[in-house]
């Protein structure tokens, strides 16, 4: 219990109560973290340190000399967060989230006309609608019964390329239902046949430890994106960590101030990786709150975020699995997975289900499809033509889940209360 409370107490808004529907007002449980995460106490706490010293980094003296030391000095602190130092070939260059970052990597990296994309039916739209623009992408499937990412289509599709696929791109843990895909075991594969890996950590970053090098060179990722909103840092900034190799070859994503080194009138001289791929004012404080969640997260340690998460899932589970009419999906007795559980309640569209938990107990899921249509639709068995259906008569109400997610600040207690709720719902329903 010690730790529990040790934990809530790190973090700001988390018991700010809501107003329920009756006009009671009541301490909010919020399970839905995979879509964003409230503050650290201490990611605040730096920011209004760094605010103090606010200036544009790049440009002009004073407090921006120290606004751009820290920037810099930054990218060897994320760069050492996930296990790497300056000399091991690899740039950090900040963005807004990770559908930025993606959308960069697809821009800088592919041409329609040349490049073939792996990705998987599991991915987050961030991880598939970029590379439908600039590639010709191709899919591997997921079990039809579990929904787990099948690694030997994923080799076929490969093999069969010839070696034309010249990257993948696949999510390190899934929004949906929680399971961690074997990022290292997929980079050596990929390695195999001349490919790069590419890894959406969006939904990892916050739960495991990531390490970019495996244990071998051909297991080392060579692009990670991810989101500090994701990970206790809620201020708008974003990370690719990327070849600088791979990246010196390609023109700026965005072009303005700050990218080039000449500027001729008939003729432009661009900056070196990361610089020429940072565009414009960068926003330092969402830098400087991203480094100082890392910071927190580190001290925990992830073995401890893992455990503590692990007991949360397993309850919910366990709890949900007893109540009539709670369909659960995907395999769930799959431990690695982070806390992500997505369900229904039988004779109950999602949305509803949603409302209720709100309006009668200040319980915040997510409902829908997630961001990720395609996989979503296949946990439900739902076809491309019966989707058109739902496109073509918005009358009719959409398809979707309930999913529940956890963050470092849940405890048992919240989990309680809410498996009270469900069977509440499910009684008067």
């Amino acid at each position: 219990m010690e730790e529990k409370i040790k934990y809530r107490e790190l973090f700001n808004g988390i018991e700010v109560p809501v107003k329920l529907i009756d006009g009671e007002y009541v301490c909010p449980i919020n399970f839905d973290n995979a879509a964003t995460t409230p503050p650290l106490k201490k990611v605040d706490e730096f920011i209004y340190e760094n605010m103090m010293m606010y200036g544009s980094v790049g440009r002009g003296g004073h407090k921006s000399s120290y606004c751009t030391k820290a920037y810099e000095v930054s990218r060897e602190e994320v760069l050492d967060f996930f296990g790497l130092t300056p000399n091991d070939g690899y740039e950090v260059i900040y963005v807004k989230n990770t559908t930025e970052g993606i959308n960069l990597l697809a821009t800088l990296l592919c041409n329609r006309n040349h490049n073939k994309i792996l990705t998987t039916r599991m991915e987050h739209h961030a991880n598939d609608l970029p590379w439908r623009n600039v590639a010709q992408p191709f899919y591997a499937e997921v079990d039809e019964n579990t929904g787990k990412l099948e690694i030997d289509t994923l080799e076929d599709r490969l093999k069969k390329a010839q070696g034309t696929i010249k990257y993948v791109s696949v999510t390190g843990a899934s929004n949906v239902t929680g399971y961690i895909t074997p990022i290292h075991g997929i980079a050596k594969l990929v390695h195999q046949y001349g490919a790069k890996l590419i890894v959406d950590a969006a939904q990892l970053v916050a739960h495991r430890e990531i390490n970019i090098k495996g244990k071998t060179k051909d297991e080392n990722i060579d692009f990670l994106v991810f989101s500090g909103h994701k990970m206790y840092a809620p201020f708008g900034s974003g990370v690719v960590i990327a070849s600088k190799q791979m990246l010196e070859e390609c023109p700026p994503f965005l072009k303005g101030g700050g990218t080039v080194s000449f500027v001729l009138d008939n003729d432009v001289y661009y900056k070196d990786t990361p610089y020429k791929d940072e565009a414009g004012t960068p926003n330092f404080l969402g830098v400087m709150a991203v480094v100082a969640a890392m910071t927190v997260l580190k001290k925990i340690s992830f073995e401890a975020i893992q455990a503590h998460e692990e007991i949360l899932r397993n309850h919910l589970l366990l709890g949900l699995k007893q109540i009539p009419k709670v369909i659960l999906y995907g395999d769930y007795l799959e431990q690695n997975r982070v806390g992500v559980i997505p369900f229904n309640i039988q004779g109950m569209h999602q949305d509803k289900v949603g409302e209720f938990l709100q309006d009668k107990r200040g319980i915040a899921v997510r409902t829908g499809c997630f961001c990720a249509q395609p996989y979503v639709m296949r946990l439900l068995g739902i076809d491309n033509e019966e989707r058109y259906k739902y496109l073509v008569n918005p009358k009719l109400e959409k398809p979707g889940m309930v999913r529940a997610s956890f963050g470092l600040y849940n405890t048992i207690e919240e989990v309680d209360e809410f498996l009270n709720v469900i069977e509440m719902m499910v009684a008067h329903n």
